[in-house]
């Protein structure tokens, strides 16, 4: 395929690189990588040994010595080269996501502009890593504080953004004065090595050392195990599930270090008896079934106010039988297949139990075969109606299953059915009444990291920081004052003064 071609994917490739050096394990088996559109294998990987996760490791330590001390604004300009570079890819890149991931095409290429964005927003931000100057209660002193490089930075993502989300971790990261070492979904690597590659011809133009940016393909007990533990690496930020995160949590709290954690979402549309139904509906259709149900964002909930219920269900019923599913490469399809069988498993397991917990499937469910479906991944979107209530809806599943959920009292009611499950990521409102929306917005709203007004869950901006609250896991990266999770935090004082008076009014003479 010709965008291998020009991403320079081989048959065979390697999946350990500090830069220009490429390494790979064949002790380790060969990751034969498989495309949920087709079924077919598209190309395969060496993943790391043990040896050269620390090698890989030690070569990012030694980088940070030279990386550190490089002014930000320059750092910046390296960022701002690598978004051109990203530019240029932009269309071989996106396909390369389509085709290995399954989301749509449309999507693939939203992914690179994600990661072109945020390069652009990280070159401001090279100029902007601001500290404050306080009033200091003694006098001729100074107080201030400042903000340092960590370290090395490991970045752990998801097959669902094998792209964007590292770069919001990368990008930022960089710009701070961190290296770092990113192990990708074993599920998604052929992205990852892509990226590995476009990076690697700025660095080495510009005449960097190795090490500042590094990729690990392996599996997560010879690479993601010793990441998590690993004392040189001052910040780890993972991107999976609530079970992986709080396994993640443990491991490097243990060793006293720090997480960012983007876990689960179970994430709800409100549509209240106000609310503008020609632009709700479209919005929880995308939200619901893009990427095929597996975004963190995804909407799960659709919480119903009596009055408009019926006029929206049959509406979504309507959209949803318009919908075309398909090759994720054909710009008519809406949908593209599940990531692998695995999740078709899942997918089918969750409607079993739907069923016994009384919920009512009123479209989709079938998992298509035949004809252009032949790799087994491709499912209908789902309909059902159900209660908040039921465990099943109560846990995230990655796959596209909207659940309808009715409320007939107040805002307030359906702002309690949304809060009441454990995740915390994205949430949503429709409604023409300003008070409601102020009071979804409020301390006694929506308890999630994300709230949206007239807008579906889905489709954060890099400008503003993402993350979630609760089982989500608390943790923010992309925009807004993000980047302060890169960095370590310095107060200084400086007395320019002859003598020595202490704070709070303290004597001490001697």
């Amino acid at each position: 395929m010709q965008f291998l071609k020009e991403l320079a994917i081989d048959a065979h490739n390697y999946g350990v690189s500090t830069g220009k050096n490429w390494h790979g394990s064949k002790q380790n088996g060969e990751l034969e990588v498989f495309s949920p559109v087709d079924g077919k294998i598209i190309a395969s990987v060496y993943p790391a040994s043990a040896e050269e996760y620390g090698d890989t490791v030690k070569q990012a330590a030694t980088a940070f010595n030279v990386w550190r001390l490089t002014p930000a604004p320059q750092r910046g300009e390296v960022i701002r080269q690598i978004g051109e570079e990203l530019r240029l890819s932009k269309n071989a890149l996106g396909t390369l996501i389509s085709y290995e991931m399954g989301k749509s095409l449309q999507e693939g290429l939203g992914e690179v502009q994600e990661m072109i964005d945020i390069c652009d927003f990280a070159v401001g931000q090279s100029r902007q890593l601001y500290g404050f100057t306080m009033a200091s209660e003694r006098q001729e002193h100074r107080l201030y504080d400042q903000y340092h490089p960590l370290g090395v930075v490991g970045v752990i993502t998801a097959f669902n953004f094998p792209a964007a989300v590292w770069s919001w971790n990368a990008m930022i990261g960089a710009v701070c004065g961190n290296t770092l070492v990113w192990k990708p979904s074993s599920k998604t690597p052929l992205t990852a090595i892509a990226i590995q590659k476009i990076i690697t011809k700025v660095t080495t133009a510009n005449d960097l050392p190795e090490g500042i940016f590094n990729i690990i393909v392996g599996s997560g007990a010879e690479v993601g195990e010793r990441l998590l533990a690993d004392k040189r690496i001052g910040l780890v930020s993972v991107t999976g599930s609530t079970k992986v995160g709080r396994h993640a949590a443990k491991v490097v709290a243990a060793r006293l270090g720090k997480c960012i954690l983007e876990l689960g979402g179970n994430n709800a549309v409100i549509v209240t008896e106000s609310a503008n139904l020609q632009t709700a509906i479209p919005a929880v259709v995308f939200s619901a079934v893009g990427t095929a149900g597996q975004r963190c964002t995804t909407t799960r909930r659709v919480i119903i106010h009596d009055a408009v219920y019926d006029t929206v269900k049959e509406a979504l019923l309507k959209a949803y039988a318009s919908l075309r599913i398909g090759s994720p490469l054909e710009e008519k399809n809406h949908m593209g297949p599940l990531i692998d069988i695995n999740a078709v498993k899942e997918y089918e397991q969750a409607l079993q139990t739907l069923q016994e917990q009384s919920g009512k499937v009123i479209f989709g469910g079938n998992v298509l075969s035949g004809g252009e479906f032949l790799s087994g991944c491709y499912v209908e979107p789902v309909l059902a109606e159900v209660e908040n209530k039921y465990e099943i809806v109560q846990q995230e599943t990655f796959a596209p299953i909207l659940y309808l959920i009715r409320y007939s009292g107040s805002v307030e009611e359906a702002i309690a059915l949304q809060n009441d499950v454990t995740q915390g990521l994205s949430s949503s409102i429709f409604t023409e009444n300003l008070r409601e929306a102020e009071l979804f917005l409020s301390a006694s709203g929506s308890d999630c990291g994300l709230a949206n007004v007239n807008m579906g869950t889905s489709g954060a901006e890099i400008g503003g920081a993402f993350g979630g609250e609760k089982e989500t896991g608390g943790g923010r990266e992309s925009g807004s004052d993000a980047w302060k999770a890169y960095m370590r935090r310095q107060t200084v004082t400086i007395n320019y003064g002859t003598t020595l008076p202490l704070a709070q009014g303290i004597k001490f003479e001697i």
